[in-house]
């Protein structure tokens, strides 16, 4: 339930974020609102790593005091969780090659349909076999898949936030086209 919270809320401050970008510029914000989706981007990126972090933490501490869990119950949570990811990754799509903003919301939601994939694998090997670990080892793989992800993406924010040089771009010959043009001595 806390999980489901989660996903909803940073979905929810993603959907909010690409709403009041679209919003013109005003009086006070006379450059517009654009800059909302970066830090819903920058929120979302410290949500999943507290969220990563914690599954990872409590994936090592039933290692060391397994827990039993309910196989029929896991493997019924899973396929629903499996079917609202897939339904969420269909809307988000499109638009997460646009937006660090909405890429955040997608890489969420692809995190947790690939979980959703772990925990119904998991819940059928408890099921079929009583074996504890499978759902520790699931919950581990899917801490792991997720910190990563949202490292390189928390980077990539970081990147816009701080407003650097675009990745990929030579400055030394951007300088040298404008220095090349009739009347510019400086740069």
């Amino acid at each position: 339930a806390a999980h489901m919270a989660t996903d909803a809320l940073g979905l929810g401050m993603a959907l909010l974020a690409v709403h009041v970008a679209a919003r013109p510029p005003s009086d006070t914000a006379t450059f517009g609102y654009a800059r909302a989706e970066i830090l819903a981007a920058l929120a979302n990126c410290l949500l999943l790593l507290g969220v990563g972090g914690y599954v990872v933490y409590e994936a090592v501490r039933r290692f060391m005091e397994p827990a039993q869990t309910d196989g029929s119950l896991a493997l019924v949570v899973g396929v629903v969780g499996l079917v609202a990811n897939c339904v969420s990754l269909g809307l988000l799509l499109r638009g997460q090659e646009e937006s660090l903003n909405v890429r955040g919301a997608f890489l969420e939601v692809m995190a947790d349909a690939l979980g959703s994939l772990a925990v119904i694998v998991s819940a059928l090997l408890v099921w079929l076999t009583g074996w504890p670990y499978a759902d520790t080892i699931a919950s581990l793989l899917i801490g792991l898949m997720i910190v990563p992800r949202t490292w390189r993406l928390l980077r990539d924010t970081l990147h816009v936030l701080l407003e650097a040089a675009p990745r990929g771009v030579d400055l030394a010959e951007v300088r040298a086209h404008i220095l090349g043009t009739p009347g510019v001595r400086a740069v």
